[in-house]
């Protein structure tokens, strides 16, 4: 995905999605939301103004969801 769209743009499909990828799920189950792309936006300041308000809410939303505490 990210060979054919870029990085920015295939973390704006995953975010927008209407569910969690099987790569998400995958990674909650072993405990490591932390690499989601869910979690490096919301944690990384920088990444912040790629991102309109309404994806970021997304992002923290999920990881509130999955009981993620970062």
């Amino acid at each position: 995905m990210v060979a054919e769209h870029g990085g920015l743009e295939t973390a704006r499909r995953l975010i927008n999605s209407k569910t969690v990828s099987d790569g998400y799920t995958a990674l909650w189950e072993r405990g490591r939301l932390d690499l989601t792309v869910e979690a490096k936006v919301i944690e990384t300041p920088e990444f912040h103004s790629l991102f309109t308000v309404e994806e970021l809410q997304v992002c923290r939303r999920r990881l509130r969801e999955y009981r993620y505490s970062g």
